[in-house]
């Protein structure tokens, strides 16, 4: 038993997380919403431009993202820094081959193009960056520039 209920009559999987509520498809059951064979592919297509999910966590030496992208070879990555310190990774994830006799009972992963946009702070090496594909996994690493520390002049006291 869920101990905050949801208002919409979807699960949690995380009780103490407010955000975790499980998708709910409100034209879930109706006969329409089975008949996806009948649809269009391009209808069926669905964006992943939203759903390319990117961690961005910062370090002492560099600031590193890392994207889950499974079954996306690197050849179909491009990992960009546009002027104005902007990174930008896009790609697409084509979608997979439609047979005639092929009775699609639910698609739920996406295909077709993402992208995601990132400022990037002032103290990020812009011309150094590195990109890793493996495993489905895309890590960038932008280093930082080293801080500068305030230089510190003693004075002598006199008197």
């Amino acid at each position: 038993m869920a101990l905050i209920p949801s208002i919409f009559g979807g699960r949690r999987s995380n009780v103490f997380d407010p955000f975790s509520l499980d998708i709910w498809d409100p034209f879930e059951g109706f006969s329409f919403s089975n008949s996806l064979a009948n649809l269009p592919s391009s209808a069926r297509e669905t964006s992943a431009f939203a759903n390319t999910r990117i961690d961005w966590k910062e370090t002492p030496q560099a600031h590193i993202f890392k994207a889950d992208l499974p079954g996306i070879k690197k050849e179909e990555v491009k990992v960009e820094v546009e002027e104005g310190r902007v990174l930008q990774i896009s790609g697409e994830r084509s979608k997979e081959q439609e047979e005639k006799n092929d009775k699609w009972h639910r698609i739920e992963r996406s295909s077709g193009k993402f992208m995601r946009r990132f400022r990037l702070p002032e103290n990020a090496k812009v011309e150094e960056v590195k990109a890793n594909m493996e495993n489905g996994v895309l890590t960038v690493t932008v280093p930082k520039m080293e801080e500068k520390k305030p230089e510190i002049k003693s004075i002598d006291i006199a008197g």
